[in-house]
């Protein structure tokens, strides 16, 4: 039977924390149930990126990770994405057709049947690019900032990003920190809208 990835007529997809994620049944599906040895069930993460990410930047995304991991006789290919609009369950829908296409054509996902996940990320994603950065702007956020007076934790509100640094709202007072000085920022989890009139973001990925 000819490889391909197969999807339901009705995929399944939920919103759930902020995060949009779609399952699809997809791969090759076996005859007989497969050997499982350390060569066969192993797969090239980086090469599945290489051929996703071309992908779902023509879909206007940005692919944020890619990782596979065992589920029975299966394999589950989480795929997660992201872009300066979010990503609805439409979304979601069409980058996974797009996306099973593209891995079918190549072939990397290798001989085992394989379920694919595209969604969006949680709350929980770091945020270290300016990407990230950009699509806080109005959250609050957590951030160790290292510079001359050693590492603090700062909390504050994101106003602005772009290509040099951040400019958080601290305590009532914008402040501007250099992307040098920054680790990875955590969204502290609000209930409510957070403001809408703090700044405008910078260009840029």
């Amino acid at each position: 039977m000819p490889g391909g990835s197969r999807h339901a007529p009705k995929p399944r997809g939920a919103t759930q924390g902020g995060r949009s994620s779609l399952t699809a049944p997809g791969g090759r599906p076996p005859q007989t149930p497969p050997r499982r040895t350390e060569a066969s069930s192993s797969v090239d993460e980086d090469r599945i990126a290489d051929v996703i990410r071309p992908v779902v930047a023509a879909a206007g995304m940005d692919l944020e990770s890619v990782r596979v991991t065992a589920a029975g006789r299966r394999r589950l290919l989480r795929v997660v994405v992201d872009s300066d609009r979010g990503v609805s369950l439409d979304d979601a829908a069409a980058v996974s057709r797009e996306l099973s296409t593209a891995l079918d054509t190549v072939a990397v996902m290798g001989d085992f049947p394989y379920t694919l996940e595209v969604s969006s990320p949680g709350v929980d994603r770091p945020l270290t690019d300016l990407r990230h950065w950009r699509r806080a702007v109005g959250r609050l956020v957590r951030v160790t900032v290292t510079d001359s007076g050693g590492a603090r934790p700062v909390s504050g509100r994101v106003c602005a990003a772009d290509a040099d640094g951040v400019t958080l709202d601290v305590e009532g007072a914008r402040r501007r920190f250099p992307y040098s000085v920054l680790g990875p920022g955590a969204i502290e989890v609000e209930f409510g809208h957070p403001p809408s009139e703090l700044g405008a973001t910078g260009d840029g990925h």
